[in-house]
């Protein structure tokens, strides 16, 4: 024991990288599906390159292994589908050793010819941690039209995976594609429904996975029991972060880095009031307004989660926008589902429903307290900048008034149905017989 750790061996080829980029280009050819695929050296563990010196690759000896490393670790990680049915798995042609400071796989031309070309010198002093490796794939296709999907698993390259994949269909232009880890199934040329259903899946994790905007729902309907009051409000704060997540997505919102951590402080503070207000005693017929007000907040939120995965939407961006908050409703119908039930056994039979609401609140309150500190350090850092006086800016601004406009529209549309509501509460409290099934 004393030797192993007072001489500890040196490991070259198991090491797991942190930060793995990987470059790929997917082109449908007449008979094949060609691809280009770069990707670090050192990612391809398990395989013991020979190396000399300092750690200089042995460009020569090493090229019986690159197909090899290929295969396994880039080839077997690809799944390949043309309108919808397996491929088989992709063929390597050639594999060969660049250099980081290469830069052909900018376009899909420059990288075929590198990768076509005479390679590296033999004598080439390269640190075997630094090269990266250009493989040339292909597998057979029927029709080079057809749509085709991939699924890709090469976040096991690495601990942290970052894939930029370039797709040129048949028809002409190019559509980039930019993610983390394994995306899962990814259709490169999208239908309309085949986009619908991955935004629907999308809101509906993305909702489930935001703690805090679980938490503000969870604050807002803690005082409820009756379910009238309730759809006012729900339906307040669905309407309200529509329209800011649509805005957003149509480039209405500041462009500024300051507006990200600005509304992530927002949506800490709007969990704070609504836990605050829960503990002093909520005034629940004026609440619907404070959940339109933070609703439009919580819907700048919803987008900058949308930015990252327009990329999937293909063509059908409009589509893809409206099933995304699909996605995020039926989200919060399901968390409302678990919820209102939940509460209602606790407070019948746990403890009083006032003593709970208090204490469920004040746990809240006190969470988002330190994510509003944390997150206003982080806003500290940014400095806001007014709009210059330019075309640009004058169009920034002319974009800021019309969202006004329509959020001005919505809330008055939501006073008159809100209004509706209360009024038919009433009238059916009015009514002998009607008073319990109309608000229960």
């Amino acid at each position: 024991m004393a030797l192993l750790v007072a001489f500890p061996s040196v490991h070259y080829a198991h090491d797991i990288p942190s930060r793995v980029t990987v470059l790929a280009f997917i082109k449908p050819e007449p008979g094949r599906l060609h691809l280009l695929v770069r990707a670090p050296l050192e990612a391809m563990r398990d395989v013991n390159f020979p190396v000399s010196g300092p750690g200089y690759l042995d460009i020569e000896k090493s090229g019986r292994l690159l197909d090899d490393a290929a295969r396994v670790w880039i080839a077997g990680a690809i799944e390949l589908y043309e309108n919808g049915n397996r491929l088989p798995e992709p063929r390597v042609l050639r594999s060969q050793i660049s250099l980081p400071s290469d830069r052909s796989y900018t376009t899909f031309d420059s990288a075929a010819a590198h990768v076509a070309g005479a390679g590296l010198p033999v004598g080439t002093e390269l640190l075997w941690k630094q090269a990266m490796v250009d493989v040339e794939l292909d597998v057979p296709i029927a029709d080079p039209s057809a749509r085709f999907s991939i699924r890709p698993t090469l976040a096991r390259l690495g601990v942290r995976t970052n894939t930029v994949l370039r797709f040129l269909p048949a028809s002409g232009g190019e559509r980039d594609f930019e993610y983390f880890g394994d995306p899962g199934l990814v259709q490169l040329d999208p239908r309309w429904h085949q986009a619908a259903l991955r935004f629907v899946a999308l809101g509906f994790e993305h909702i489930l996975d935001g703690i805090d905007h679980l938490l503000f729902v969870f604050c807002l309907v803690i005082p409820f029991r009756k379910i009238r009051p309730l759809v006012a409000v729900i339906t307040s704060f669905t309407v309200a972060h529509s329209i800011t997540l649509i805005a957003s997505a149509a480039g209405m919102a500041p462009d500024g880095l300051w507006f990200p951590p600005l509304i992530e402080v927002l949506i800490a503070l709007s969990i704070v009031y609504m836990a605050l207000e829960n503990i002093v005693g909520p005034k629940l017929e004026r609440r619907w307004m404070v959940a339109f007000g933070f609703g439009l907040v919580h819907g700048f939120g919803f987008s900058f989660a949308l930015r990252q995965s327009m990329q999937f939407a293909g063509s059908h961006l409009a589509t893809s926008l409206v099933s995304f908050n699909i996605g995020v409703e039926l989200g919060q119908l399901f968390v409302l589902a678990v919820t209102i039930p939940a509460l209602t056994l606790l407070f019948r039979h746990v403890v009083a429903e006032r003593m709970g609401t208090i204490i469920l609140s004040a746990f809240v309150a006190h969470t988002a307290w330190h994510w509003m500190v944390d997150r206003f350090e982080v806003l500290r850092q940014y400095q806001f900048e007014m709009p210059a006086m330019s075309l640009s800016g004058a169009a920034s601004v002319t974009r800021g008034l019309i969202l006004l406009l329509i959020v001005a529209g919505a809330a008055w549309a939501m006073f008159e149905v809100v209004g509706r509501i209360q009024r038919g509460a009433v009238g059916a409290s009015r009514i002998p017989g009607l008073a319990r099934g109309g608000d229960e």
